[in-house]
């Protein structure tokens, strides 16, 4: 519904900057349309919501050949709700520029199951890995954390924004350092009132004590916070929230071998049946596969041998309608130039005198006589139209 699309915004949100923020999805999508576009985009991992009549799930996959966590979401809160609990939240974009740190709590020993050390490690892998001897503190400004419970089997997440406050000080004088204005004094007759008005120590102040105090190596993001100054570290929860139950890993990409279940175990002759049939599924697909593209290289070649076969009718066609006109160039006798201009200048006015440039005079008799037959031709065919005489 709504409140799970509003919860794949928070999650995307929480893997900023390293994530397909404009990615728009659509109903008819498959995994294969993500896993094909993943390599522009840059994504190594896919997460995949759904709700169906038992729930909302989750899928981790690692792109493009798994294996792929199938998560159960037993509960959740929206990054909304986790704000509207907390007295004054303040939440910032510049926090999301960096990518988050990551938590993992009590995944670690040697009770644990196969299952418990592959989530562990598609956990991890899901974020960029950090050099502590090159990392810059203040990228560190946000921080992630799964938490397995033992008891219930169930994985805690949840997501923070890290600040740093003074220590040693109250919380008037805390107020007056972290605030950007000075606050007013019109109330009070003295500064000491303002300073003495909130000496009790809250229980925020005892969590800020001197115990729980570091001294910054390198400087921190916020007002005062300068290289070694001592701060306490507090975290403020941004949501959203989740708890997640691990019900089954695939061995492929949202397919393949099954390697674990909840619910379901087989013996070890099940999960040979099991292997050999896939590998028979398997050989049967690339078979067919072998199968179409010979079918689809057999349908190019016939169709370029008939392409070929067209052009060359085609060719033999045009070399046939250039002898017929070599042969109407040989038959057909074009008019001669002193008969073009009678036609076109009429007879009556036609001088064939101012065509010629030879003064040689057997040259002159033979356009005379041209001429003279010309005339007699042109008064035989009765042009319709004579230019005038003046």
């Amino acid at each position: 519904g709504q409140s799970v699309a509003k919860l794949v915004r928070d999650v995307r949100r929480v893997m900023e900057p390293y994530t397909a923020s404009s990615l728009k999805e659509r109903k008819n999508n498959r995994v294969k349309d993500y896993v094909s576009v993943s390599s522009h985009l840059g994504t190594s991992h896919l997460l995949i919501f759904s709700q169906t009549e038992a729930g909302t799930n989750l899928r981790i996959g690692r792109i493009p050949r798994g294996p792929t966590l199938y998560f159960k979401v037993n509960s959740y809160s929206l990054t909304k709700d986790c704000l509207r609990l907390q007295k004054s939240p303040s939440v910032s974009d510049i926090v999301f520029k960096t990518s988050p740190l990551i938590i993992l709590n009590n995944f670690a020993g040697e009770d644990k199951g196969k299952e418990l050390k592959l989530m562990t490690a598609m956990l991890q892998n899901m974020f960029p890995a950090i050099n502590p001897s090159t990392m810059r503190l203040s990228d560190a400004r946000r921080v992630v954390l799964f938490n397995y419970n033992d008891s219930t089997g169930l994985v805690d997440f949840r997501h923070y924004n890290i600040t740093v406050k003074p220590v040693g000080v109250t919380k008037g004088v805390k107020r007056v350092m972290l605030a950007k204005n000075v606050p007013s004094l019109s109330g009070f007759d003295d500064i000491s009132e303002y300073v003495l008005r909130e000496a009790f120590a809250s229980e925020s102040d005892v969590e800020d004590g001197p115990e729980n105090a570091i001294t910054l190596p390198q400087d921190y993001a916020g007002r005062g916070n300068t290289k070694n100054e001592q701060r306490a570290v507090r975290l403020q929860e941004l949501g959203p929230r989740m708890e997640l139950c691990l019900m089954k890993v695939h061995g492929g990409l949202c397919e393949g071998e099954v390697l674990y279940h909840k619910y379901v175990s087989k013996t070890k002759e099940e999960i040979a049946a099991d292997s050999r049939n896939r590998q028979i599924k398997l050989t049967n697909q690339a078979r067919r596969r072998q199968e179409q593209e010979a079918n689809v290289r057999r349908k190019k070649q016939d169709k370029e041998g008939d392409d070929g076969s067209d052009a060359s009718d085609s060719d033999g066609s045009d070399g046939d309608g250039d002898m017929q006109d070599s042969d109407n160039d040989v038959i057909v006798e074009k008019p001669s130039k002193g008969r073009l201009a009678a036609d076109d200048f009429g007879v009556d006015n036609y001088d064939p005198n101012e065509d010629s440039d030879s003064s040689d005079e057997g040259a002159d008799d033979a356009v005379e006589e041209e001429d003279e037959d010309g005339d007699v031709e042109m008064e035989d065919r009765k042009p319709s139209k004579r230019a005038k005489t003046s």
